[in-house]
């Protein structure tokens, strides 16, 4: 489930960053993220269906949740990283004029 979770999220980054027109937003960021998480989960798909053969494709729904629950904290923290990411770059210089007008104000 983490690994279809990450998937998807990082083909609608992809998505997303194929339809920009401009680069400002980073865009490319989450889809490295995205498509690096996806790696590391199919590397664990891997090694998880070598030590379990076929039990691998009939997960406990207890399982299947705690999956998706750990697949959308990943997309989560990689969504807050690139926010991050865009607040220390500033772009588009958005938080250097707030703090230049918070500054020139007092």
């Amino acid at each position: 489930m983490t690994l279809l979770i990450c998937v998807f999220a990082a083909i609608i980054a992809t998505v997303k960053w194929y339809q920009r027109k401009d680069d400002s937003m980073m865009p490319g960021v989450p889809c490295v993220l995205f498509w690096g998480a996806s790696l590391m989960w199919l590397g664990d798909a891997i090694f998880e269906y070598a030590e379990l053969g076929a039990e691998y494709f009939t997960p406990a729904a207890e399982d299947m949740l705690n999956d998706a629950f750990l697949g959308l904290s990943v997309v989560a923290l990689g969504l807050i990283l690139w926010l991050v990411i865009l607040l220390i770059k500033d772009p588009k210089g958005v938080v250097k004029a707030s703090l230049r007008k918070k500054a020139a104000s007092k």
